[in-house]
């Protein structure tokens, strides 16, 4: 391809070398540099793309896309932007034929609910016929093909990647969460979302190497509703006037709100043997009972988003229920029935937050005893540890505590950290270490009435120790314990 052709929708100026040249691939790892290639020079977190000009020249790059000068013989071509991360992303679009537009593209945000709501969507628009990819924490789905997925949001060169995969193979849609990294570092440009969701926001990935304070989190999450056509935003939301601020989109809400477009009226729970549930009445724009086989009321948020997006496909609302009943989510209040007496379940909570957000949800439902298993991972924060077993002391009849994934750690240490958190609550707790006996505990000591939770490994399958990840799916270990 041409250069030329690459740098179409950039502003750029070139400082040596023609715009004429072919490219033979477009690369951002120095390592993968060959004849020909187009180095884009990324600055990271460990690592400044710059740095390796000299490197990629001697492997055969011929074009250089920079924010900097850089010293390069005459032979190589030399491109100058303002940021390489956001020029990569049309560089990607370009180089892959701009895939996005054979694709109806569907962008989720917000600091909880963006997995389950990728798959509610998903579940809804294949149930009414679509072909759809997925691009998300837990994988990539593209036809039959899953790939275990790194980052929330990849790099803007797989996404394009991605996408091309899928158009290729017959999708006409995709739905992908998108973090407020992603947007920050323009990995979602090169093309414009045609629905961009706002699940909600709370303060969260604050830090060193994240986001300055909970300003700029907002802001960098807001950027999604200037990349889209359609914004489609949670209207209870605290934060919904500056969510919206500055929006270049049509804006949709859903919520409880009385002026939402889309509102759940007359919520209810619903539990049977091994199962919890929750069901309400959808008001507005459209009007008709729902029903969904995952607990709380956030289930009902997520619900919401995923039919304001589909309503605009024309699924019927039988489809919309159908899908709705059957849409699971691997490790997100996965239900795994071990007993008609009471209820387990898997989830990924593994921090303080979500952990909180997760037993007070299943609080409402009245268990007879609320029991939480859980441990932390090593090579973090020791706050964490001592937040989640103050979490777990105060909202949990028993907690079980657990290994998770210890890595460098001794899982010991790390247990004795989370009893600090729990010694400031008056919970029971008991601990076993090893957790395929820790959940062989809790299926064999189960009471009438229970609600169990595995806490903290979620779609993992498998424990990180010393460097090594050993396999440890939990559903395996179920299946094990009960025909044992």
């Amino acid at each position: 391809m041409k250069l030329a052709s690459l740098l179409d929708n950039l502003e750029y100026s070139c400082l040596q070398g023609q715009t004429s040249q072919e490219v033979t691939a477009v690369i951002y790892d120095s390592r993968k540099a060959c004849e020909g290639s187009l180095f884009i020079c990324i600055r990271g977190a460990a690592a400044d793309g710059h740095r390796f000009v000299p490197d990629v020249i001697k492997r055969g790059a011929k074009t250089i896309v920079a924010e900097e000068a850089v010293p390069a013989p005459p032979e190589v071509t030399v491109i100058l932007v303002k940021d390489s991360r956001y020029a990569m992303a049309w560089i990607s679009a370009a180089w892959f034929g701009h895939p996005a537009s054979a694709l109806t593209t569907i962008g989720i945000t917000g600091t909880k609910g963006k997995t389950t709501t990728t798959y509610m969507i998903k579940s809804i628009l294949e149930n009414a016929g679509h072909k759809v990819g997925l691009i998300g924490t837990i994988e990539v789905i593209i036809g039959e093909k899953r790939i275990p997925a790194l980052n929330t949001t990849p790099e803007s060169y797989l996404v394009q990647e991605y996408f091309r995969q899928m158009a290729d193979a017959g999708c006409d849609t995709v739905v992908m969460e998108v973090s407020s990294q992603a947007l920050m570092l323009h990995r979602t440009q090169g093309f414009l979302f045609d629905f961009g969701i706002f699940t909600n926001i709370e303060p969260d990935h604050i830090g060193p190497n994240e986001h300055s304070d909970f300003d700029q989190y907002l802001s960098c999450k807001a950027l999604l509703l200037k990349q889209c056509k359609i914004g489609i935003v949670n209207r209870d939301d605290t934060h919904f006037e500056r969510i919206c601020q500055g929006h270049t989109c049509t804006l949709e809400t859903y919520g409880f709100h009385a002026d939402a477009d889309l509102r759940a009226e007359d919520p209810r729970l619903i539990q049977g043997k091994g199962y919890l549930g929750v069901a309400y009445h959808l008001k507005g724009l459209l009007d008709f009972p729902v029903q969904i086989d995952i607990p709380g009321k956030f289930s009902i948020y997520n619900s919401l988003t995923a039919i304001a997006v589909c309503r605009h496909f024309g699924v019927s609302p039988e489809d919309i229920q159908s899908a709705l009943r059957q849409a699971k989510v691997k490790g997100r209040i996965e239900m795994v029935k071990v007993s008609d007496d009471f209820t387990l379940m898997i989830d990924y909570a593994h921090n303080a937050m979500a952990l909180e957000s997760l037993l007070t949800t299943l609080r409402e439902y009245h268990p007879h005893r609320l029991v939480c298993l859980f441990g932390c991972g090593g090579n973090r924060s020791r706050l964490r540890r001592y937040e989640m077993g103050e979490v777990s002391g105060r909202l949990a009849d028993l907690s079980v505590i657990t290994s998770d994934n210890p890595r460098d750690e001794d899982p010991l240490a790390i247990i004795e950290d989370i009893k600090v958190g729990m010694a400031k609550t008056s919970g029971a707790y008991i601990e076993i270490p090893d957790r395929k006996e820790a959940i062989r505990y809790v299926i064999r000591n189960g009471e009438p009435g229970d609600i169990v939770v595995l806490a903290g490994k979620g779609h993992e399958d498998y424990q990180e120790i010393k460097g090594k990840k050993y396999p440890m799916d939990e559903r395996v270990i179920i299946s094990e314990i009960l025909s044992e």
